[in-house]
């Protein structure tokens, strides 16, 4: 292990064994005081959030797209807060922290029997959204975690997503889509994070008018088990609970290639995802490149000397 995953392992272990003991309002200022002071300091991470907010929002100019960071940075440490603090929290509050518009198309799936698939967003805190839906509604879902490094973190993610009743599949190793395929030909539920894929199998989408790749995980597991493909967008407000919306289900095409099947719905997928993006951009926690445009780095912005924050790049 590397002395910076020996790091990363040790301040994710304090944040989920000191976090999570503090009172609520403390654990909010930390969490602000920690974004504001990453925003400022006007690192990687900052820089590509406002590149992609600037395809969300493209008349923003560099002061609001400076304001939606700033927001953005807060939203994404809520999220943190809330994670290291969620194994700690009652039942209630967990039933309590969320409020889900359009509910009917999640329950009538399950009621069908036929496995039901959620595919979010990396918007507000999926986390939660999970612990409400197995201890608010008392469904028990399975999901897929990306193996991160080192393996000690990994089982730190693992054993908390776990520990709020979650059934958690390594995305590696290739028995994941197999898994889940059985879960939802048994009338189960899965929940997919799925707007970022850097694979080659990833399907490329438009995405806010420039192609992206999106997983195509979750149209494949909807064609092979006639499960209902459920989008989901989540959002913070200003009071203490996160909202949601389950859309209308994604349907599998009459006609086509099982190729072309998967790019109408993913392409579906993506569609949803932009409405809630749109809707709350600042939520959106895409710290990462996710376009082509982006990920060849002839092309990419941000390679480019960077100027002040009120300046371009």
């Amino acid at each position: 292990m590397s002395a910076q995953e020996r790091l990363a392992d040790a301040l994710y272990g304090a944040g989920w064994g000191t976090v999570k003991k503090l009172p609520e309002p403390v654990a909010v200022r930390l969490g602000r005081g920690i974004a504001d002071l990453a925003w400022k300091r006007r690192g990687k991470g900052v820089l590509r959030l406002e590149r992609n907010y600037a395809r969300v929002v493209p008349d923003a100019g560099p002061e609001r797209l400076a304001e939606l960071s700033r927001a953005g940075m807060r939203s994404y440490l809520r999220y943190w807060m809330e994670s290291f603090r969620l194994p700690a929290w009652s039942a209630e509050r967990v039933a309590g922290g969320f409020e889900a518009k359009d509910l009917h198309h999640l329950t009538d799936g399950m009621a069908e029997g036929k496995g039901v698939i959620l595919a979010l967003p990396h918007l507000a805190n999926w986390d939660l959204a999970g612990a409400w839906v197995t201890t608010k509604l008392g469904i028990p879902f399975t999901t897929v975690a990306e193996r991160l490094k080192p393996e000690t973190l990994y089982d730190r993610f693992v054993a908390y997503r776990e520990g709020l009743g979650m059934e958690v599949l390594p995305h590696s190793g290739g028995s994941a889509f197999g898994t889940l395929a059985r879960r939802l030909r048994d009338g189960g539920l899965v929940c997919l994070v799925a707007d970022r894929d850097l694979s080659a199998s990833g399907v490329e989408v438009d995405f806010f008018g420039e192609t992206a790749r999106m997983p195509a995980g979750p149209a494949l597991l909807a064609q092979q088990t006639g499960a209902r493909l459920l989008p989901v967008t989540l959002w913070y407000d200003d009071s203490t609970v996160m909202r949601g919306r389950v859309h209308p289900p994604v349907g599998v095409p009459e006609s086509g290639t099982r190729p072309e099947k998967t790019s109408v719905m993913t392409q579906a997928l993506a569609d949803a995802f932009a409405t809630g993006i749109a809707e709350h951009p600042e939520d959106w926690h895409m710290l990462q490149r996710l376009w082509l445009k982006d990920l060849d780095p002839a092309r990419d912005p941000a390679t480019a000397p960077v100027q002040d924050r009120k300046g371009t790049s």
